[in-house]
């Protein structure tokens, strides 16, 4: 196919060249700012960290969060303790209930 058959057409490939071109732009505009949206540091087109500091308010958030995450662990703790404790109490055969009960009713006689 020669070069004079291709003319016609060569207006549709420098279009397409162009929307590629635009679309690729908006993809890494758009990845930027969600990288910015969600805290994420912007690198440069090699890799490099163009934000490599720390402000001292995101240091003060990172250990404010970091605190909180050991308190939630800690109440965490505590309530798989209390749901060990319950699920004890509901699966126990009822017989080592029954035989606490009637020794504190026994007590409770002795004592009157």
């Amino acid at each position: 196919m020669p070069i004079s058959e291709l003319i016609p057409y060569l207006g549709y490939i420098v279009a397409g060249a162009f929307v590629l071109g635009g679309a690729g732009i908006l993809a890494s505009v758009h990845t930027t700012r969600m990288k910015i949206k969600h805290g994420y540091p912007l690198e440069g087109m090699w890799g490099q960290s163009l934000k490599p500091h720390t402000d001292k308010e995101a240091q003060a958030r990172v250990a404010l969060l970091t605190q909180e995450n050991a308190q939630l662990k800690a109440e965490v703790g505590a309530m798989r303790d209390r749901l060990e404790t319950v699920e004890r109490i509901v699966t126990d055969s009822g017989y080592r209930l029954t035989n606490e009960i009637e020794q504190l009713r026994a007590g409770k006689e002795k004592v009157q």
